[in-house]
């Protein structure tokens, strides 16, 4: 029963890490989407056009000239875009930072108590192997004598 629930324990773990890692990576790519539409809300009532680099890979950036814009694209996922404003672009964009920031510390939060179990756990099954083999050396003198 301990080797199984240190199982689980370590399963949920990595399971934990997964996500936080991927948080880790999506929440400044967040960031970096929200500054840019703030600087399109910025420049929305300007005459001159805006002439920016963006990524099309992690390397490679192209520069493109943009007209001011009171509406913007967003990746939602899965092939999936949708037109915004930039005023709900900015305001959809503030709320999945914020709640991919909650879950980060929400998953830390487990982590460590995960971390804790899965400690307790390991000297559990270090005191019950100590206690299997002090037996087994009791039955092996009982039985020699």
């Amino acid at each position: 029963k301990i080797n199984a629930l240190y199982s689980k324990y370590k399963f949920m773990e990595s399971s934990h890490l997964q996500r936080k890692k991927n948080l880790e990576g999506k929440i400044p790519d967040l960031k970096k989407t929200l500054d840019m539409v703030l600087y399109l809300i910025s420049k929305e009532n300007s005459d001159e056009d805006i002439i920016t680099n963006y990524e099309l890979n992690d390397t490679i950036y192209a520069t493109a000239k943009i007209k001011p814009t009171k509406t913007v694209y967003l990746w939602l996922g899965v092939n999936v875009m949708l037109e915004y404003t930039t005023e709900e672009a900015k305001t959809l964009l503030e709320e999945k930072i914020s709640t991919a920031e909650k879950s980060l510390n929400n998953i830390k939060e487990d982590l460590e108590f995960l971390r804790n179990q899965i400690t307790t756990m390991e000297v559990n099954l270090a005191r019950v192997y100590n206690w299997d083999v002090k037996q087994r050396r009791l039955k092996k003198k009982e039985s020699s004598i």
